[in-house]
This record gives C-alpha cells, structure tokens and sequence, in this order.
C-alpha cells in the first residue's frame, strides 16, 4: 500500500495523539515552511539542468514573504471556512521573529500560508495543498517557466 509522506514518518518515528487542530498557528506554520520549501524545490529540482545556485535563487525568489502573501491573496477565495480559519489564526499569531527582508504585513500573510499548508499537510491532505500552490503560482506569474506551458499536469 503507498502511504504518503507524512504517514510514512508516522510509522517509522511513531505516532503523535495530537490532531492537526491541536497544534498552535505558530506549530502549524513552521512545518508548513518546511513543507511549502519542499514542494518548491522539487518543482525548481525538476526543471534540470542548471546549477545549486540557481535553483537556490530561483526557490527563494518564490519562498520569500513577499511572493507567499501574493499567492495568498491569490487563492483567498478558493479556501473553505476551516481552511480560512487555520490561515487568519496563523497570520494574526504573534511571532518572537520578524521580518527580515519583508512589510510585517507581508510575513504574517505569509506565515497564515505556511499555518495553511502545515494543517493540510498534518491532515494528510497534501492534494489540496498542491492544488492551491499550483493554482496560486499560476496566478501571480510565479510558476517555474518550464511548468506555466504544462498546466495539465
């Protein structure tokens, strides 16, 4: 039977009692950093070629506060009522760290984005998180360029 990711590390590390709504926004978001950094990696990883560097650059360029609160605002509307709620409870939590190179408003919209994908990911529910990154990426231009010609897939 294929297991997804996070079912895997479940039944190799053991099991957590906790259910995803039992995490803090703070919780949430920091595995959704971890887990929204992947998904763009292997998006950039996928489009070949290249140099470390350049998929470094190309992933930030898309990871950072700014681009994540542009494709926030760009499937606002696609989320239901509980997924809105894990993103305004992550983008109001108040944070130890601030932003680095990015509006304050900007990192917490984009710390409600990672809360979102961290709670999908913990429900085991990462098609969905594809799907609105996808759609989102597409959206705001951000797609990796290799991807905005293979929409189908």
């Amino acid at each position: 039977m294929d297991q997804d990711f996070f079912s895997q590390i479940q039944e190799t590390f053991g099991r957590t009692s906790l259910q995803p709504e039992q995490y803090s926004s703070l919780a949430l978001a920091y595995i959704g950093d971890g887990v929204y950094d992947l998904m763009i990696r292997t998006i950039v990883l996928d489009l070949g070629g290249g140099k470390v560097r350049e998929f470094h650059r190309t992933t930030s360029g898309i990871v950072k506060a700014e681009s994540q609160a542009k494709l926030m605002h760009a499937i606002e509307q696609e989320l239901d009522e509980q997924e809105m709620a894990v993103y305004k409870h992550g983008r109001n939590a108040k944070s130890a760290t601030s932003a680095k190179n990015a509006s304050i408003v900007d990192y917490r919209v984009a710390t409600g984005l990672e809360a979102l994908i961290g709670y999908l990911y913990l429900s085991h529910r990462m098609d969905r998180a594809m799907a609105l990154v996808k759609q989102g990426l597409q959206e705001t231009g951000q797609m990796p360029h290799k991807y905005k010609q293979r929409q189908g897939r």
